[in-house]
Protein backbone atom coordinates (compact mmCIF):
# COMPACT_ATOMS: atom_id res chain seq x y z
CA UNK A 1 0.00 0.00 0.00
CA UNK A 2 2.04 2.93 1.05
CA UNK A 3 5.64 0.68 2.04
CA UNK A 4 4.32 0.21 5.55
CA UNK A 5 2.93 -2.36 7.23
CA UNK A 6 -0.09 -3.28 8.34
CA UNK A 7 0.12 -3.05 11.48
CA UNK A 8 0.96 0.91 11.19
CA UNK A 9 -1.68 1.41 9.07
CA UNK A 10 -3.87 0.37 11.92
CA UNK A 11 -2.02 2.40 14.66
CA UNK A 12 -2.42 5.61 12.43
CA UNK A 13 -5.90 4.23 12.15
CA UNK A 14 -6.23 4.48 15.91
CA UNK A 15 -4.67 7.88 16.15
CA UNK A 16 -1.51 6.49 17.67
CA UNK A 17 1.05 9.00 19.28
CA UNK A 18 3.92 6.59 18.29
CA UNK A 19 3.22 6.60 14.86
CA UNK A 20 5.83 9.01 12.55
CA UNK A 21 4.78 11.76 10.79
CA UNK A 22 6.01 10.18 7.73
CA UNK A 23 4.16 7.14 7.94
CA UNK A 24 1.25 9.73 7.81
CA UNK A 25 2.48 11.51 5.42
CA UNK A 26 3.19 7.93 3.27
CA UNK A 27 -0.30 7.02 4.00
CA UNK A 28 -1.78 10.85 2.77
CA UNK A 29 -0.19 9.92 -0.69
CA UNK A 30 -1.82 6.82 -1.42
CA UNK A 31 -5.29 8.36 -0.58
CA UNK A 32 -5.18 10.43 -3.57
CA UNK A 33 -2.34 13.06 -3.48
CA UNK A 34 -4.00 14.44 0.40
CA UNK A 35 -0.32 14.45 1.61
CA UNK A 36 0.13 18.21 -0.01
CA UNK A 37 -1.90 18.77 2.67
CA UNK A 38 1.12 18.68 5.17
CA UNK A 39 2.60 21.29 3.46
CA UNK A 40 -0.28 23.61 5.03
CA UNK A 41 0.55 22.62 8.28
CA UNK A 42 4.12 23.55 7.99
CA UNK A 43 3.47 26.98 6.17
CA UNK A 44 4.70 29.86 8.06
CA UNK A 45 2.10 30.72 11.18
CA UNK A 46 3.53 34.32 12.12
CA UNK A 47 1.04 34.70 15.21
CA UNK A 48 2.38 31.05 16.83
CA UNK A 49 6.09 32.21 15.67
CA UNK A 50 5.70 35.29 17.77
CA UNK A 51 4.24 33.29 20.50
CA UNK A 52 6.95 30.55 20.44
CA UNK A 53 9.62 33.30 20.55
CA UNK A 54 7.93 35.06 23.65
CA UNK A 55 8.34 31.62 25.19
CA UNK A 56 11.42 31.63 25.19
CA UNK A 57 12.48 35.02 25.93
CA UNK A 58 10.14 34.19 29.20
CA UNK A 59 12.53 31.11 30.20
CA UNK A 60 15.55 31.39 31.91
CA UNK A 61 18.41 29.04 33.08
CA UNK A 62 18.62 28.44 36.69
CA UNK A 63 21.06 30.82 38.33
CA UNK A 64 24.21 28.63 39.66
CA UNK A 65 24.91 28.75 43.02
CA UNK A 66 28.97 28.82 43.24
CA UNK A 67 30.42 26.41 46.51
CA UNK A 68 32.42 28.85 49.51
CA UNK A 69 35.69 28.15 49.96
CA UNK A 70 36.39 26.10 52.94
CA UNK A 71 32.85 25.14 53.64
Amino acid sequence: MAGISRTTVWAIEKGSQAVSIGAYAAVLHVLNDLDEDLLLIAKTDPYGRSLQDEELLTKRAPKRTQKRKGS
